[in-house]
């Protein structure tokens, strides 16, 4: 039996993942609005850019959200090890991949990093409202 005010596991199998609809819908509009003004300052590129940065930060933490939902429902211990892991390879791979951008000269470079940010704090801010507002309100039996 769950200690009061939490949810089983058992009683409810997509607890992990129920927040994520909320992210992602708030994360499209962010790609939007960022897409919009990146092409009214800077043109296409900037444009691009802008949405591109906000689905490198879409495309890591829904991985995130996505693999250690995955680990904790098979066994909770997974989650430091794939937790780690999983951040120690995404962290490699933006390094990468952000050398790679700006050793091309490409013009949209800041407007991705600045699409990279703004895709953090508005998910940050999302999640944190979910948790507090939305999922503080679930009833816990």
């Amino acid at each position: 039996m769950a200690e009061p005010g939490v949810v089983a596991p058992e009683t409810d199998r997509r607890w992990r993942l129920r927040h994520l609809p909320v992210l992602l819908g708030a994360s499209a509009a962010l790609a939007v609005l960022a897409a919009v003004v990146g092409g009214v300052t800077d043109g296409a590129t900037a444009a691009l850019g802008a949405a591109a940065g906000v689905g490198v930060t879409v495309l890591s933490y829904t991985l995130t959200t996505v693999v250690l939902a995955w680990a904790d429902q098979i066994n909770p211990q997974l989650l430091l090890p794939l937790g780690l892991g999983l951040y120690a390879v995404k962290f490699t791979l933006l390094g990468v991949v952000m050398v790679a951008v700006a050793s091309s000269g490409w013009a949209g470079l800041i407007p991705l990093c600045l699409g990279i940010v703004a895709g953090v704090a508005v998910w940050t801010a999302v999640h944190i409202w979910w948790l507090t507002t939305v999922h503080a309100r679930r009833p816990r039996d």
